[in-house]
């Protein structure tokens, strides 16, 4: 990031002026605003900056009865994905600007391991997550990437998985079936966020439990092959998907993982950071 101080003030109030003075949260538009408060925090944390304003408007849900309601209350079934970015975006955005103690964590991180799926080790548990349903309204692809947003929180924090083992079965599971498209577009052959969502979610799986190593390895190998083959055909200077900075930076993250999954198969000129290994939320 930038050396200079002046350059540096300068990228931390260009962030900072999206925030509302009124409820703390950061506002553009794009996403819901907690979503857009995560994903901006997350962006001053690498210069060592916080929000100008508190987050008033999360305050209620410091308290441990508000914050499991608000949780319980997403939409689990219809909106995995998209109501992730909440579920998450409250940890990620409270501890970011340091303004929840050890003790909230506890008792977000307790929820979060009394509601894993114990047949898939995707959030949440009770809720039908189509493992073996193709026909399904809501793709199992978008309980993992409803999940990913929750898992980097507990990476994060050096937490445990509850059923590392079954999550990584059914990353495996996804990879056998890759070929489906996902959300419009073909894994591993678009520029997106699918990609970091399933090598994280497989790649931290196997870290914690080790189940499965040699066959995660060689899925994510054949990920990793397919994908660098896909963008290096790319013309750069004219694809609109690599030209969008959303998007540009999910598939950086992608990249990223694979090539801490996979010491040695592909060098950098500069070796990649995953930036989820310095704080939450992408």
């Amino acid at each position: 990031m930038p050396e200079d101080t002046a350059e540096r003030e300068a990228w931390i109030e260009a962030i900072r002026r999206f925030q509302n003075p009124e409820t703390g949260l950061f506002e553009d538009g794009s996403h819901h605003e907690i979503h857009t408060t995560a994903f901006a925090l997350a962006a001053l944390d690498f210069f060592d900056a916080r929000a100008r304003y508190p987050l008033k408007a999360l305050h209620p849900l410091r308290e441990r009865e508000q914050m499991e309601v608000f949780l319980d209350n997403l939409r689990w079934h219809e909106e995995p994905w998209l109501d992730s970015h909440k579920g998450a975006g409250i940890y990620s955005a409270l501890v970011l600007n340091r303004e929840v103690s050890r003790e909230w964590e506890d008792w977000y991180f307790a929820w979060l391991w009394e509601q894993e799926d114990p047949e898939t080790g995707f959030w949440r548990k009770g809720k039908t997550i189509p493992l073996n349903d193709p026909e399904s309204p809501v793709p199992l692809f978008h309980y993992l990437g409803g999940s990913f947003h929750y898992l980097f929180n507990i990476v994060y924090a050096r937490r445990k998985q509850r059923y590392p083992e079954k999550a990584v079965d059914t990353c495996l599971e996804i990879w056998k079936g890759h070929h489906q498209p996902l959300y419009g577009e073909p894994f591993c052959m678009g520029i997106s966020y699918a990609e970091i969502d399933w090598v994280f979610y497989l790649n931290r799986s196997v870290r914690q439990c080790g189940y499965r190593f040699e066959e995660s390895r060689k899925a994510m190998e054949e990920a990793a092959e397919k994908y660098v083959d896909y963008l290096t055909q790319l013309d750069y200077s004219s694809d609109t998907a690599f030209n969008d900075l959303h998007k540009l930076f999910g598939m950086i993250c992608a990249l990223s993982e694979f090539q801490l999954a996979l010491p040695g198969q592909f060098i950098t000129e500069r070796p990649l950071r995953q930036v989820l290994d310095r704080r939450p939320y992408i």
